[in-house]
């Protein structure tokens, strides 16, 4: 099965669909699929990103070029 000309035979029967609670039923599954990234990371990624958030709000952050000469080996 190539899965380029699966796709594209989809796209084409779909722009065809007439019927609404068909296509609903696309959308559905197209919602349930999509994930939100917040929910894949890890309960202590969320506590740092909110905690940055917080540090953020109070004006309490560095200057984007010390940023990057401290983390420019990872980069």
């Amino acid at each position: 099965m190539d899965i380029q000309t699966e796709k594209l035979r989809l796209i084409e029967w779909l722009a065809g669909l007439n019927d609404p609670k068909i296509l609903e039923e696309f959308i559905n599954l197209k919602n349930k699929k999509d994930v939100d990234w917040w929910e894949q990371i890890s309960a202590e990624e969320r506590s740092e990103i909110e905690q940055g958030l917080q540090q953020a709000d109070k004006g309490d952050v560095n200057p984007h070029s010390e940023v990057m000469e401290k983390y420019k080996k990872w980069l």
